[in-house]
């Protein structure tokens, strides 16, 4: 029984048929490329194109599973595929994207053609420069206050939501007179702010947010406005960019991790105001200043080439879904669906954090028979093919990360398995 346990799904509701083995998939050798023939007659007949429902199952039988993890996270099927058929020879260069030159004419147009679709998707003004950056999010903790402040006694507001503006706030606190005007620290980082209850500092240089705490789980719907003297308002949108429409204009500089939602770890972006640039302190390292990147068209040095040519696919896959917009809808109803699921198990599942702040991208919850369940159900949930769905180790419980790329068949997975879980363990 323990041998069948490990192999066979636990529902019928999830159970499927069996199936032959996918055959391996085409691999590139030195010396050739292996490619499936061509069928040897071609239909001219229409054929439909397969449904949302068949093109997410077709998906999942390919993938073997649908992977929940909080970053490095999914990415679009179609951009994995197309970025394996051009990875041995890029658009005809004789040469993958991976080692052909930066500064080659190959290069120069994938980035610049990557920043362009970034600009049509969030309307990024011409008042702003979009900069490929290396060092993570957690680098501009730094950064930013080292191109803001003009020195370690200006002071800058912090809004400590979770984890990850705790940690900006902290770096922060090296080069600048950085102060918490609002922390939700004391319940335990599941609530926002009313906007009045951020109790800024009128001569700050900066207010600084994360828009979304990918740990904690909590959303800005919308954002204060900065009462400092410049007006700025700085957000590390690591985990919700290019999930939604944002009014970048609102913003002095917007940072980002690309890992979550556009790309492959090893590229941040940052969206900075123009005027905000070429002040940095003294002491600034040269790759910390975003005037040596604003400068340089972000090739001051050799860029994380593969990262950026990756972010440029799913900037061309989000603007074929018709924008930010439609992509904002379908992420809205993925996440309708999972929470609603945990408001009506009666308490089984818990999610903590305030229902009008809750995040469309990291949806973190615990079950109320407590962390024993919770293993068990992280380990059944994987064996049916969702993984990657344990809580952060700081907090633990359950964690479903359902970026842009994670399909509604995927969530609707997921909750079926919740459902049928809480059926099988009263």
């Amino acid at each position: 029984m323990a041998a069948a346990a490990a192999t066979t799904p636990h529902s019928l509701l999830l159970q499927r048929a069996a199936s032959p083995a996918a055959p391996p998939r085409a691999t590139a050798t030195a010396t050739s490329l292996r490619l499936p023939a061509r069928a040897a007659r071609i239909s001219c007949a229409a054929v439909a194109a397969p449904s949302p429902a068949a093109a997410a199952a077709a998906d999942e039988a390919e993938r073997g599973v649908y992977n929940f993890a909080a970053g490095p996270a999914t990415l679009p099927l179609s951009v994995l595929k197309r970025a394996q058929a051009e990875l041995v020879d890029y658009h005809g260069s004789g040469m993958s994207i991976m080692e052909m030159s930066h500064r080659g004419k190959e290069f120069d147009a994938a980035i610049k053609k990557a920043e362009a679709d970034l600009r049509a998707l969030l309307a990024v003004p011409d008042t702003h420069d979009v900069l490929f950056l290396q060092g993570g999010a957690t680098t501009q903790f730094a950064a930013v206050p080292l191109n803001l402040c003009a020195g370690p006694s200006d002071p800058a507001d912090f809004v400590v939501s979770g984890s990850w503006s705790d940690k900006a706030f902290k770096e922060a606190k090296k080069f600048s007179a950085a102060s918490v005007a609002w922390s939700g620290k004391d319940g335990k980082y599941t609530a926002l702010p009313p906007f009045d209850a951020i109790k800024q500092n009128p001569e700050a240089r900066f207010l600084h947010i994360c828009s979304n705490e990918t740990i904690h789980g909590v959303e800005f719907k919308d954002y204060p406005e900065p009462r400092n003297k410049s007006g700025i308002l700085v957000a590390d949108m690591s985990s919700n960019f290019c999930s939604k429409p944002v009014d970048v204009s609102r913003f002095g500089v917007i940072y980002a991790g690309a890992q979550k939602n556009v790309g492959p770890s090893g590229v941040t972006i940052a969206i900075v105001r123009k005027d905000l640039i070429g002040a940095a302190q003294p002491i600034t390292p040269v790759m910390l200043d975003f005037k040596t990147h604003a400068d340089n068209a972000s090739l001051y040095n050799t860029p994380p080439c593969f990262a950026i040519y990756i972010c440029g696919l799913v900037f061309e896959d989000l603007l074929a879904q018709g924008g930010l917009a439609e992509v904002d809808k379908k992420n809205t109803h993925k996440a309708g669906i999972l929470y609603d699921t945990i408001d009506a198990s009666g308490g089984y599942y818990i999610c903590p954090v305030d229902k009008s702040v809750r995040s469309h991208m990291n949806v973190p919850f615990t079950l109320a028979k407590g962390p024993d369940f919770e293993k068990q159900f992280i380990a059944e949930a994987a064996k049916e093919g969702m993984v990657q769905l344990k809580g952060h180790r700081s907090v633990g419980g359950v964690r479903a990360s359902i970026y842009n790329a994670m399909p509604l068949a995927g969530v609707e997975k997921l909750v079926a398995f919740m459902k049928d879980f809480q059926a099988r363990n009263p």
